[in-house]
């Protein structure tokens, strides 16, 4: 099984767009420790409750606060960053936003994706870019299938189109612009896919883990909308240590070979439904709170979702190490302590040492 090099990561510069979101915030802490220098550029925080604040990052980074979806703001930033390795994180990642606000999740989706690639097109230097999608690219039909990279991408909900369009997009400038012969910059830019990803400091409204969390503080029945949908449950250190792991091929190899679509997910024996989670931590919880049905009929949402992870484990050796149980251990520790008042810093870095010491 391979593993993120820390050594590989001091000093290199490191740009993230997304920085202040809940995957965002854990990327940057893991890297301000393994000693990269990291520029952000995201919206502000919405909330004081955010894992952002919590882990002072602010203060640690070179952080600059703008819309994705101002071009000029953004390609300025990314310019003066000098960056190394680059992370496309920015996003609206809300399934139900994304029915309330198409156009918001369209834009930031897709014209927020472009201005990052316009930004690596005019710049004179090799540069390595990872962008973010989302497992929800995928055509979904409710088969219970696992998804493979080469499967057809597509979506119903404006988010999963809005991920679907992103990843075209990415092949799109790919195959246009970079890493072409005879140019003075080679743009080695790959894709990443990644399950459901859950852990400690998210508190995004109407998902699954904010929402039972944020219920059982306040011992209030969370209200669960889906509870038979299966998904790829895996922790947030999971897809990262992936994104980290491709980033250090490419950087090191410079092979197109590795500019492409990537799946991160979990191991198959650990999908669950999403009423099994919500079980597992009433049980684990100090005080038993249970849950219950909306009033009315959600929104659409595909109920079953598998990720195909043989690419990432039979080129990077990257392999998910924690099991679900394991996963929502951490989570539920991260937010009983953060209830408790605890030293969150201390709290997030034992929990990414503890995982990168995992064999």
């Amino acid at each position: 099984m391979g593993k993120v090099n820390k050594d590989f990561w001091k000093n290199k510069k490191v740009f993230i767009s997304g920085n202040t979101g809940f995957k965002g915030s854990w990327l940057s802490y893991w890297l301000l420790n393994m000693g990269a220098e990291v520029t952000g550029y995201s919206l502000a925080p919405e909330e004081d409750r955010n894992l952002f604040s919590i882990l002072n990052l602010k203060d640690n980074t070179d952080c600059h606060f703008g819309d994705i979806r101002d071009g000029d703001s953004f390609k300025k930033i990314v310019k003066r960053s000098n960056f190394d390795i680059a992370f496309h994180l920015a996003a609206q990642p809300l399934v139900n936003e994304s029915y309330a606000n198409p156009y918001d999740t369209f834009s930031t989706n897709i014209i927020g994706t472009i201005n990052f690639f316009e930004a690596l097109r005019h710049i004179d230097a090799d540069k390595i870019a990872i962008n973010v999608t989302s497992d929800k690219c995928y055509e979904n039909d409710n088969e219970e299938k696992s998804f493979k990279e080469s499967d057809r991408l597509g979506g119903s909900d404006p988010y999963s189109c809005s991920k679907g369009c992103a990843e075209l997009i990415t092949n799109s400038y790919n195959k246009s612009y970079f890493n072409k012969e005879n140019s003075n910059q080679n743009i080695f830019l790959a894709s990443v896919r990644a399950g459901n990803v859950i852990g400690g400091g998210d508190w995004a409204r109407d998902r699954l883990i904010p929402d039972v969390i944020t219920s059982f503080i306040n011992n209030k029945k969370p209200i669960i909308r889906n509870p038979n949908s299966v998904r790829p449950w895996q922790f947030v250190l999971e897809p990262l240590s992936g994104y980290l792991m491709l980033a250090e091929k490419i950087y090191d190899s410079k092979n197109s070979i590795y500019c492409s679509g990537w799946n991160f997910g979990p191991k198959d024996y650990d999908l669950k439904t999403v009423e099994w989670i919500v079980e597992y931590i009433d049980s684990s919880w100090p005080e038993k709170v249970g849950w219950t049905k909306p009033e009315k009929e959600p929104l659409p949402e595909a109920k079953y979702l598998e990720l195909n992870c043989d690419k990432a484990q039979d080129l990077l050796y990257w392999e998910p190490k924690l099991t679900l149980k394991e996963t929502l251990d951490n989570l539920i520790d991260w937010y009983l302590s953060h209830k408790n008042g605890e030293d969150m810093e201390a709290i997030t870095l034992r929990q990414i040492n503890e995982y990168t010491q995992c064999s």
